[in-house]
């Protein structure tokens, strides 16, 4: 039979309704009229699991001792110190000591319940106590203290835990906690005090921590996060040192929970001071192979400009990259900022000096629990052993944060204990899910309305690889696709993979055939330099043109059948934005070449190139400007329609799928070309709501145009190099259920044969 036991915490008190086992005081029993007389024998009483030798080693007193209540004292408190006994007694008994212990029981087993929001993987790493380990109360309240610190980081101050004690046979228990959740603590108003040049909707924009709204309701950002609220502190105090405000300082932001303990009001007191302005900006070299002028051209602001924060870390930056591509690995800039109060003004000098020679000793990762560390040391552009290099460590965080298997990326370099000539780099990642098992239902102006199944990891037992298996069922398409990339191959960095595929494209609408493509690649990529690489890819492909319509253009018709294509491809990439995911600054440039003719039926030479410029106009405005050009010549055939250009949709809005280039004077199919030119020029902006509602405008100015193929006739074929153009407007969206995003386009030079488009949709979600 059980007995079950229930202790519960209240504060830092613990009120125990039966306690799992009997708790006494340490006693020592000693006759004061004996003391100096000899200890004869020693013996011990209630020690089940514990052997006799292993107490006996915690005595400070043995056989032929003295009797000493002083001494006996401190073996009483060693033997508490164990943690192995719930109470200790020792008693003389003419010559015996004798020892009584009371054996804390050993876990058999810890049970978590109540836990709905919460899922035991998060909370039982959180735990000292383990099953086949001695239970103290000690650690229990301890773990309890964990628990609820978990749930606070989650927004649930109202939670509670109870731990249950069930007695067991042979001085074992189990261990329960007993969760209660309680509701989500939201924070309910955050307000401002000493603000005057910002108003409180302003200045909550910035702020990571939101106030509770129904349609948060995929979002934690506002639930009370006392760590978040310090990261409050730190984003007010960059908002306003990016807008000049050199003084700004956080007093206070103190939370102050409501008497229902299910809300929170923020108050943050800020001091905002004066708005400072560029004074002097100048420069203090000490390094003879780098000139001012140099430096100058890198520097992001200049005289009469507002001050900001960002620019002058952003030049700090970049004048490092400069001073170690001039080959001071050791360089070291540091800004130099007198203020000028009368004027408000900043006198701004960059001291560059040649620093301290420093060292990397070794690279400490942590919060990986998938990814094994090789994979993020060989993204890494130091090692242990190299000269320090701050270009090169902001370079390594970039590639990481690339891989796009992390929420969180922190790299940063502290001093060495041990040797000052040497620096500790420090890596904190927060993993997020990259595997994906996913339903998708969507709709799309190209492909109309869609279903999709798809199972795909990205970081493929925590080795980096990739494996994508995909099905798509559409109105105008279905695919399948598998495919599998091993990034270094050989723990070289040369990245592997495989494609197949197999996919059928409904043309029936623009020309009138459907086009089924079977086949599969293989492929390897690898590095040049730094920002240079090169892939080559072998693939063979069936293409199949089929059910063409009887009224379809003779150039159509004259495609219908199968025809295989064996070619070798590479790939030549300069990469230079800021982020591979999500660019806001930086450049691109990418060629292509494909060459057919390796077996069978198609031979041909094709060479891509495109590229694209970021570049962030202000605070969350980004002009995005890119281009792509294309040709394809036959090697003593004609190129089939299924290896054409097509132009419209999506390359230039405002015109239909394949609504430009080439088209049947009779039938009005569109027959695509053998080259084609485009260009984009987009601005991206705020439209005014919230951050969280990730939805952001667009203004767009489209140009392309699409060259004839082979064996067009003039007489029967509307074809034209006029350069189409098109401006518009639209609106991406990251919902909670999948992005979308809405294009008006307008075209302004077209041909009359063109087909055009108003209004583009696409709509894609996974669950």
């Amino acid at each position: 039979m059980c007995v079950v036991a229930g202790i519960a915490w209240a504060g830092s008190a613990w009120a125990a309704e039966e306690p799992p086992v009997p708790m006494a005081s340490p006693r020592i029993q000693v006759d004061n009229s004996e003391i100096g007389s000899v200890i004869r024998q020693v013996t011990f009483q209630g020690n089940q699991r514990i052997e006799p030798e292993t107490i006996r080693s915690y005595l400070l007193v043995q056989e032929g001792d003295a009797f000493n209540p002083e001494r006996i004292d401190r073996s009483l408190k060693s033997l508490f110190a164990t943690g192995l006994f719930a109470d200790v007694s020792i008693k003389r008994e003419g010559g015996t000591l004798l020892v009584k212990v009371i054996e804390n029981p050993i876990i058999n087993r810890i049970q978590l319940e109540g836990n709905k929001r919460v899922k035991d993987e998060t909370l039982t790493p959180e735990l000292q106590m383990k099953p086949r380990t001695v239970y103290t109360r000690t650690k229990v309240q301890s773990d309890v203290k964990r628990l609820l610190d978990i749930y606070r980081r989650q927004g649930r101050f109202a939670a509670t835990v109870d731990p249950k004690v069930i007695q067991l046979d042979q001085n074992r228990v189990d261990l329960v906690y007993e969760i209660d959740e309680g509701k989500r603590t939201g924070v309910k108003r955050i307000a401002f005090v000493g603000n005057k040049q910002f108003a409180d909707a302003t200045l909550r924009e910035a702020l990571q921590t939101k106030e509770e709204r129904w349609w948060r309701f995929f979002s934690s950002d506002d639930n009370y996060d006392p760590d978040r609220v310090t990261y409050d502190r730190e984003l007010l105090r960059r908002f306003y040192m990016k807008r000049g405000y050199a003084d700004f300082r956080v007093v206070s932001a103190q939370a102050e929970l409501s008497p229902t303990q299910d809300e929170f009001f923020i108050t943050f007191t800020v001091e905002e001071g004066e708005r400072y302005k560029i004074g002097k900006v100048d420069v203090d070299l000490a390094l003879p192979q780098i000139k001012k002028e140099d430096v100058f051209d890198v520097v992001q602001f200049e005289k009469g400009d507002w001050y900001n924060s960002l620019k002058v870390e952003n030049s700090v930056q970049k004048i490092t990259d400069l001073v170690g591509t001039k080959g001071y690995a050791f360089g070291e800039v540091r800004p130099r900022i007198e203020r000028n109060k009368d004027k408000r003004t900043l006198d701004i000098t960059f001291d560059i000096q040649e620093g301290p020679r420093v060292f990397v000793e070794r690279i400490d990762i942590t919060g990986n629990v998938r990814t094994l560390d090789k994979v993020i040391r060989r993204e890494f552009r130091l090692v242990e052993g190299d000269a320090f290099n701050t270009a090169k460590l902001r370079r390594s965080r970039q590639r990481l944060q690339d891989l796009g298997f992390f929420e969180k990326v922190e790299v940063n370099n502290v001093p060495s204990d041990d040797y000052p000539d040497r620096t500790i780099v420090k890596v904190d990642v927060q993993e997020k899910s990259t595997g994906e098992l996913s339903f998708g239902v969507g709709w799309s102006t190209t492909a109309g309305a869609l279903f999709e199944i798809g199972v795909r990891e990205r970081n493929l037992l925590g080795r980096g690889q990739d494996l994508l298996a995909k099905f798509s069922l559409g109105q105008k398409s279905t695919k399948i696709d598998l495919s599998f990339t091993e990034p270094y191959f050989m723990e070289r960095e040369v990245a592997v993979g495989f494609d197949l595929f197999h996919r059928t494209t409904d043309y029936k609408k623009t020309s009138s055939y459907k086009q089924t493509d079977t086949g599969g690649s293989l492929r390897a990529g690898y590095r040049l330099t730094e920002y240079l690489s090169q892939s080559v890819r072998y693939g063979l492909k069936q293409s199949k043109v089929e059910d063409v319509s009887a009224l379809a253009s003779r150039y159509i018709q004259s495609q219908k059948g199968i025809s295989t294509t064996s070619a070798v491809s590479q790939t030549l990439l300069y990469d230079r934005r800021d982020s591979r995911l999500n660019p806001t600054d930086g450049y691109f440039l990418r060629m292509s070449n494909d060459l057919a003719g390796f077996g069978g039926t198609e031979r041909y030479f094709r060479s891509d190139f495109d590229a694209g410029y970021y570049y962030p106009i202000a605070e969350q405005w980004t002009l995005a400007l890119s281009g792509r050009s294309g040709y394809i010549f036959g090697i003593g055939k004609d190129i089939r329609i299924v290896d054409r250009y097509f132009m419209g949709g999506e390359s230039v809005r405002g015109f239909a799928q394949s609504g430009i280039g080439p088209r049947d004077k009779s039938t009005d199919d569109a027959l695509g070309g053998n080259w084609m030119a485009s260009g984009s020029a987009e601005v991206v902006f705020p439209i005014g709501l919230p951050n969280e509602y990730g939805i952001e405008g667009k203004l767009f100015s489209d140009v392309g145009t699409l060259g004839a193929a082979d064996d067009n006739d003039s007489a029967t074929v509307n074809s034209s190099s006029l350069i189409r153009t098109s401006v518009g407007f639209g609106v991406n969206w990251k919902s909670p259920i999948g992005p979308m995003s809405l294009d008006f386009g307008f075209p302004i030079t077209k041909e009359n044969y063109d087909e055009t488009e108003v209004f583009r949709f696409n709509f894609g979600t996974r669950f």
